[in-house]
């Protein structure tokens, strides 16, 4: 359970205190309500563009690192297909520093052709080596737009093709600023050795003269429901033979995401998990294999991978894990296994509320959902969660019309279709 308070600025800026005074320390989170869920298919990776942009100095601070490591301040930020999230702890006795670089470059970014260049050389590097020039690193450029077919989950974070940001213009980043960070699309979240009363007055004096914008309307398209199997096989420059099997799901909110993710628990968290107990260590047949759920806000991904043994063809690999997907649609799951998978739900989410800094991410990311206090209620839905929800959303999910099954092989490998 979290404790916190919550004001509004009149520009919008929403703002969340967590007091913690067992630390001398605090995290200023802010959370930028764009993801590369809200990019245009024909200029994709902008978000994650932007996020790296957001470093290269503001109009009154060019430096944004400099003054923030001379008051033992440290600061990161990521971008997913749904949210931008930047963060900065530092001791609680210097928070003002982070109010003042934060509202600064929100107000004013320092938009140069330099600064576009470097960035924009920097993320292209970063698809070429992790995305293109990686072993498996291009899994996730055709894994999503062989499930999606409409939703823009449909391309990565990174974006769908290099060009995109290759092609970026000073144009096209002074739009997309202006067009997503505004207050009135922002939450900050305060934890740590701080009071909320000091913290609306920092807020105030820092980012109430930051003119709010016009909050876009988000329109994303529904995707449709899957009618039909659908696969793709590639022949690429890596290992082993590898297989992904991706299944459509319930969004973050849904009622049934709690059964859902604990059922990726139940094949793949851990070493007595069913698919490692059954098909790595009892049985030597896959050198690696998992399930997981992607977690996004919109229809999510359950996804099952595994790399095959030399010696078990993809055939059998695929038949292998299909036969676990129908274990969990035909029989109930144990009350040990299902305990088994709680327990560390709850405790992973217990340990999380020790850091300031996972507090404060959590109640930004819990805030963008909706509201904060749905995080302080995820234990409460994990425990509810029964058996036969799982062997009911099993059935809703493991279906072969609903399937998208990416498969490598390695150039060199043998085999017959």
């Amino acid at each position: 359970m979290i404790a916190y308070q919550r004001f509004t600025l009149d520009n919008g800026l929403r703002v969340l205190v967590h007091e913690d005074h067992n630390t001398p320390m605090a995290c200023v989170n802010i959370v930028y309500d764009v993801g590369a869920r809200d990019e245009s298919p024909d200029k994709t990776g902008f978000a994650h563009l932007f996020e790296h942009l957001m470093f290269g100095g503001s109009i009154n601070i060019p430096n944004y690192d400099g003054p923030l490591q001379e008051v033992g301040g440290e600061n990161n930020a990521f971008t997913s297909n749904d949210i931008t999230n930047y963060y900065i702890t530092l001791p609680s006795a210097n928070l003002e520093t982070a109010f003042w670089l934060e509202s600064d470059r929100m107000l004013g970014l320092a938009f140069s052709e330099q600064s576009l260049n470097i960035q924009r050389n920097v993320v292209s590097e970063e698809f070429k080596q992790r995305y293109l020039n990686q072993p498996y690193g291009d899994v996730w450029l055709k894994l999503r737009p062989l499930a999606y077919r409409v939703h823009p989950y449909r391309w990565a974070t990174i974006g769908k093709e290099l060009r995109h940001i290759e092609d970026a213009t000073m144009e096209d980043v002074r739009a997309f600023f202006a067009k997503y960070y505004i207050p009135n699309n922002a939450i900050m979240v305060v934890t740590g050795d701080v009071h909320l009363q000091e913290i609306k007055r920092l807020t105030e004096k820092w980012f109430g003269g930051i003119p709010s914008g016009k909050k876009e309307v988000r329109n994303i398209p529904k995707e449709p429901v899957q009618a039909e199997p659908r696969r793709e096989t590639v022949y690429a420059d890596v290992p082993v033979n590898s297989l992904y099997m991706a299944f459509h799901g319930p969004d973050r909110l849904h009622h049934q995401y709690a059964a859902m993710d604990l059922m990726s628990d139940i094949l793949s968290r851990g070493n007595s998990s069913r698919l490692y107990r059954i098909l790595v260590k009892e049985q030597p047949l896959f050198s690696e294999v998992n399930a997981y759920v992607m977690g996004s806000i919109d229809n999510n991904l359950f996804v099952v991978e595994g790399k095959p043994l030399p010696h078990v063809s993809m055939e059998e690999a695929e038949r292998l894990l299909w036969n676990q997907l129908e274990l969990l649609k035909d029989e109930l799951v144990t009350d040990f296994e299902l305990e088994k998978v709680k327990n560390k739900i709850e405790s992973t989410l217990v340990f999380a509320e020790l850091s300031i800094l996972d507090k404060a991410m959590n109640l930004a990311f819990y805030e963008v959902l909706g509201n904060a206090t749905l995080y302080n209620q995820e234990v409460e839905k994990y425990l509810a969660v029964t058996a036969c929800d799982i062997q009911i959303i099993a059935n809703q999910i493991f279906n072969r019309s609903n399937s998208s099954t990416l498969i490598y092989y390695a150039k060199d490998t043998q085999h017959v279709e």
